[in-house]
């Protein structure tokens, strides 16, 4: 193992690494309006809801779409902000790995699912109900403010393919 000069821990193999692609646009800069206005809602869509909450519905939600600059952001963050690297690393398979949830998180994760992925065409009832006993509706509304967002965000990052792996926890905080 080496060290780099951030201080991490890098393989001895890292120079086997396929190249870093570059990001096709840079969104912030060419629609500055945009940007500040899905930045706007990020703020506002938080607010009332436990932030370590809020980090898992995002990383959930950059799961599902493979958005990979997200996920280097929000698991920088979770784990900056706490969060344990297991639990993080189990979310990906959360069905399996309840046990590491609250019952309010599993309902969050679940929701957060069924909101990013509407292939059917709606939520089901089911989940939103499972969701709507563990959050007051304001904490609700909150919450699907949150995964709206990152929604939104996910979807900017993958198809101007920013790139993942320079991002440090409060780069972007205002």
């Amino acid at each position: 193992m080496t060290t780099t000069a951030e201080n991490r821990q890098t393989p001895s193999h890292a120079h086997d690494h396929a190249p870093e692609h570059t990001p096709r646009m840079h969104m912030a800069k060419l629609a500055p309006e945009v940007y500040k206005a899905v930045l706007a809602l990020e703020l506002a869509a938080r607010k009332g809801l436990e932030p370590s909450l809020v980090e898992l519905v995002k990383i959930r939600a950059s799961q599902v779409n493979h958005c990979a600059f997200c996920l280097d952001m929000h698991t920088k963050d979770a784990i900056a902000a706490g969060e344990s690297v297991e639990r993080i690393v189990q979310l990906g398979a959360w069905e399996e790995s309840r046990h590491f949830y609250t019952e309010k998180e599993l309902a969050a994760i679940e929701f957060t699912e069924a909101v990013t992925v509407l292939t059917d065409g709606f939520v089901p009832d089911e989940v939103y109900a499972k969701a709507a006993a563990h959050f007051e509706e304001q904490e609700l509304a909150q919450l699907i403010a949150v995964i709206a967002t990152i929604n939104v965000w996910n979807r900017i990052g993958v198809t101007t393919r920013m790139v993942p792996g320079h991002y440090r926890p409060g780069m972007y905080k205002s």
